[in-house]
C-alpha cells in the first residue's frame, strides 16, 4: 500500500494577505503557488501592451482601467483562488477596493513563460471563464502567437500571428498591432 502523501494547506485570504509584499503567489482552490520572476521579454511584451490599452482608454475618455501584475484578483473566496493576470481592464469601479479587484476583470492578459505555459492554456482559461471575465487572451512569444478566448454570445477561440492586427472584443474599434511587438522580439 503506498504511503499516504501530505496535504497541501489550504489557506484563507487573511493569511494570503499576510504574505511579505515581495512574495508573488496565486492562490488555486486554497493551495498557494509561488509565481516565478517574469523575464525581460516578457516585461517587454507586457509595457506594450499595457500602454496600448491605456491609451486607448485615455483618448476615448474609458471609465475602465488598465492594470498590470503584480495585482491580485480575487475570483473566489471558498474555496480561494487569488490570481495576479500579467495585464487585465476592469471597468466596475465597485469590484477595485484600493487593494486588489474583487472579481473578474473584463478583459485579462497572460503572457506565456516557457516553465508554466499549461497554467495560461488550461488552468487559467478554466477559472477565467467560469468566473466572469469577458476576454482572455494568451500571447505567447516562443509560439508567436495570440489565443484570443471570447466567452460573451458566440463564444470565440481564435489564434493570431505575431504580425496581426488582433482585435480587442469588449471594444468597438480597438485592435493591437502585434507587428510591434514582435519587432521588439528581434530589437
Amino acid at each position: 500500500m503506498p504511503a499516504l502523501q501530505p496535504q497541501p494547506e489550504i489557506i484563507t485570504l487573511e493569511q494570503y494577505n499576510t504574505l511579505p509584499e515581495n512574495i508573488r503567489a496565486e492562490v488555486f482552490q486554497g493551495i498557494l503557488y509561488n509565481m516565478a520572476s517574469p523575464s525581460q521579454v516578457h516585461q517587454d511584451i507586457s509595457r506594450e501592451l499595457l500602454y496600448a490599452l491605456t491609451d486607448y482608454i485615455k483618448k476615448k475618455n474609458g471609465s475602465c482601467k488598465a492594470y498590470a501584475a503584480p495585482f491580485d484578483v480575487v475570483l473566489n473566496h471558498r474555496p480561494l483562488t487569488v490570481v495576479q493576470p500579467d495585464l487585465m481592464v476592469i471597468c466596475d469601479k465597485n469590484k477595485l477596493d484600493g487593494k486588489r479587484c474583487n472579481g473578474a476583470p473584463d478583459f485579462i492578459i497572460e503572457i506565456v513563460s516557457p516553465g508554466n505555459a499549461s497554467d495560461d492554456y488550461i488552468k487559467k482559461l478554466y477559472y477565467y471563464q467560469n468566473h466572469g471575465v469577458r476576454e482572455y487572451w494568451i500571447v505567447d512569444p516562443n509560439r508567436l502567437l495570440v489565443t484570443v478566448n471570447y466567452f460573451e454570445g458566440n463564444r470565440i477561440a481564435v489564434q493570431y500571428p505575431f504580425d496581426a492586427a488582433v482585435k480587442v472584443n469588449i471594444y468597438d474599434d480597438l485592435f493591437i498591432d502585434f507587428k510591434v511587438i514582435g519587432q521588439i522580439l528581434h530589437s
